[in-house]
């Protein structure tokens, strides 16, 4: 018998996948693209953004099998500033601040009150 992965951890796993591709394909035509017109950069962002697509909505589908959508959207928002702030620290080359902690521990509570029985 193959080992299967819990759905948490499948939906997971693919929500990181889909938001890698979202956050390229939101944020990166600011860096790369600066100099080129919106319509190149939003032709390029949406060719990014399919592949976002091919992760996310399988994500969706596996996690609604055990998950509330209000879970799904909790889990989204927590796995998008996971993605975020390393994307803006190391790929934007943006100073780290404290107010990512911040925020991390507000998803927290939202997570928490998302969560509870």
């Amino acid at each position: 018998m193959p080992f299967a992965l819990p759905v948490i951890a499948q939906t997971a796993g693919l929500l990181v996948l889909s938001n890698v591709f979202m956050t390229f394909a939101w944020y990166a035509h600011l860096k790369n693209l600066e100099n080129r017109a919106w319509y190149v950069a939003a032709a390029i962002s949406w060719s990014i953004a399919f592949f976002e697509y091919l992760f996310q909505v399988p994500a969706n589908r596996i996690g609604y099998t055990t998950l509330t959508l209000p879970q799904l959207k909790i889990m989204q928002e927590v796995i998008t500033l996971t993605v975020f702030v390393p994307f803006v620290v190391i790929y934007m080359k943006q100073p780290i601040k404290l107010d990512y902690l911040w925020a991390a521990l507000c998803m927290c509570g939202a997570v928490y009150f998302i969560f509870r029985s």
